[in-house]
């Protein structure tokens, strides 16, 4: 038999009080860490969801500072490989910041960082968002190699841009810390999610914000864990939870030997 992995994907509804982010956020861990979970993934923005301009106010020098210091400590004292959402990191810019997503493994190292690329940007009647006002874009594509196979870092509004996925191709998993509006997410949040897995034959994790923050602001939730042929395997619909499932990779092997369009890229 096969050796398969549990994995989880945390949604919270963050507040701007950092330490009571942080409070949920190792209350969510703790659970699934003892529900089994290996590896655990945060959404974006777990730490902080304030003003736009908080995070700039609140963020960190790279590699140190409270949120990093409570990732790299969580992820040890459980022994879990930890996705640490994204965490507001210094730039050159000091009206700006790099929104990182950082990787820590069961030793409490940081083993990557991915600086998201995509910056969102919508406007209609009601709402207005400018990420570029505030956050400096990153430029790298990332995989970290990890004990459940090739993980690709990506976050949020970078779900709608499969060339990301395809810079890195082949992966195995795909990590997308989200927080994904109400208004976005209702439309186009499962489609986006599910089509990531299908084309890369990937699993995916989709730990999002879920629910109504104090700043006013509503995102869409529906944090989910879908397997390589789009099957969504657990679901945390709205408010803070933990989705958990297992991944098989004797599975997504036969997917992709059944399915090898990986194989059949033309164009690379």
């Amino acid at each position: 038999m096969s050796q398969t992995y549990k994995v989880a994907a945390i949604q919270m509804v963050s507040e701007p009080d950092i330490d009571a982010n942080l409070a949920a956020a190792e209350r969510l861990i703790g659970e699934a860490a003892g529900a089994g979970a290996q590896l655990v993934a945060l959404p974006e923005y777990f730490c902080l969801m304030g003003a736009e301009t908080d995070k700039v106010k609140c963020c960190e020098a790279d590699g140190d500072g409270p949120v990093q210091r409570f990732l790299a400590e969580t992820a040890a004292r459980h022994g879990i490989w930890l996705i640490g959402g994204t965490v507001p990191i210094r730039c050159a810019d000091p009206q700006r910041v790099r929104n990182a997503c950082l990787v820590y493994d069961p030793e409490g190292r940081r083993v990557a960082r991915y600086d998201k690329i995509h910056l969102f940007g919508y406007q209609n009647e009601r709402e207005r968002y400018r990420e570029a006002e505030t956050i400096e874009a990153g430029d790298r594509p990332t995989a970290v190699d990890t004990p459940f196979g090739r993980l690709a870092l990506s976050v949020c509004y970078d779900i709608r841009f499969p060339e990301l996925y395809r810079a890195l191709a082949p992966v195995d998993l795909i990590a997308i810390p989200a927080a994904f509006t109400a208004t976005t997410g209702e439309a186009h949040w499962e489609i986006l999610v599910r089509a990531r897995a299908v084309e890369n034959l990937a699993y995916v994790l989709a730990p999002a914000q879920g629910g109504r923050h104090p700043n006013g602001r509503r995102t869409h939730g529906h944090t989910m864990i879908v397997d390589p042929w789009g099957r969504i395997l657990a679901l945390q619909a709205e408010g803070p939870g933990v989705a958990i499932a297992e991944i098989d990779p004797s599975y997504q092997a036969k997917v992709r030997a059944s399915l090898p369009a990986l194989d059949h890229r033309v164009l690379r």
